[in-house]
């Protein structure tokens, strides 16, 4: 007869519950994607499960059974913008898989999202680029799919190894700076400027909406200084560096944006928002601020050895300009959703 299956929810600030919820999470990610598993590092998982914050309600849970801990599971409830919205996320290191325990540690975390209200759930799984492109076969898309899950929009995760030829950079900042006429670029290091942070946030908060979203249940999100300024903070505290740049029209207004965080941790690179205004696209501004933050990241020591991203499949704009930097795919993700009502 199968051992019971506890499911518990994580205190943040009990050190033990937070490494064995990481080491499960850990174990699971990178059985599923190896070297390319794109996940945050133990002390990072802890900063961000404590931190107070006003944009998003944080839950960890563990799954345990005959005292032992044997999977993990994670809950985010939006609490300004996409409130009828939770993601969720399962993870089952291979040694306990097929027993039962991902189902349970589901059906835990989705009456939790029921109970606060939230009617659309959404999750993501990722598989080898290697692997068929739908994710046939692979553990996480046969388990949401068994579980009602579809497909909402699919993404391609890519890896730029670095360093990139300055020579290369510079004719493809040549290129783009031609297009570019009348823009100015401005790049820094750290939390954005204040004089820009409004402009920022408008254009962060549209990413989700401007970028393509398939059939993601996403409403727009107000821009909110306050909620950059807490996302920095969570930066900071876990030791990443951020890389930011902005392409200025002539009168000084943002047109484009772009960001990479390195990990202090893992020392990777990650490749977060890049966006252009709809009313200054056509320019090659996103080429031209991904270039300049490049730059920029280079001349930063220590070097990471890769960056990486991700771009939905229908972004063939945004896909185009990252094989011209030299990424090359090595993983799909799936962002997937499933309605309650």
């Amino acid at each position: 007869m199968p051992t019971p299956v506890e499911i518990t929810r994580v205190d943040p600030f009990d050190d033990d519950a937070v490494n064995a919820w990481w080491h499960a999470y850990a174990a699971a990610k990178t059985a599923d994607m190896g070297e390319h598993a794109t996940r945050w590092s133990l002390e990072e998982t802890r900063s961000e499960l404590q931190q107070h914050s006003e944009v998003v309600d944080r839950r960890a849970y563990l799954a345990t059974a005959g005292g032992r801990v044997v999977g993990s599971g994670s809950l985010a409830l939006m609490l300004k913008d996409n409130r009828h919205l939770a993601r969720l996320g399962v993870t089952v290191p291979p040694a306990h898989r097929r027993r039962g325990i991902g189902t349970a540690l589901l059906q835990h975390i989705e009456a939790v999202a029921a109970s606060e209200g939230r009617t659309t759930l959404a999750a993501d799984t990722s598989w080898p680029a290697s692997a068929p492109a739908d994710g046939s076969g692979q553990p996480g898309r046969e388990f949401a799919r068994r579980h009602g899950y579809d497909i909402a929009l699919g993404d391609l995760q890519s890896r730029l190894r670095l360093p990139v030829d300055d020579r290369v950079i510079s004719e493809l900042l040549d290129e783009s700076a031609a297009a570019s006429a009348g823009y100015s670029t401005r790049s820094w290091v750290g939390p954005v400027p204040d004089e820009l942070v409004a402009a920022w946030a408008v254009l962060d908060s549209s990413l989700d909406t401007e970028a393509p979203t398939g059939d993601l249940d996403l409403e727009a999100t107000a821009p909110d200084v306050a909620d950059i300024r807490e996302s920095e903070e969570l930066i900071a505290t876990q030791g990443r560096t951020s890389f930011g740049t902005v392409a200025l029209t002539s009168d000084g207004q943002v047109a484009a944006y772009t960001q990479i965080v390195i990990s202090r941790d893992d020392g990777n690179a990650f490749q977060w928002g890049t966006l252009v205004r709809r009313e200054d696209r056509g320019h090659r501004l996103g080429l031209r601020v991904k270039l300049e933050n490049l730059r920029m990241l280079q001349r930063h020591t220590p070097l990471p050895p890769q960056i990486y991203t991700f771009n939905a499949d229908s972004n063939t704009h945004m896909l185009a300009v990252n094989r011209r930097l030299g990424f090359e795919p090595v993983g799909r993700m799936a962002e997937l959703q499933k309605r309650t009502v």
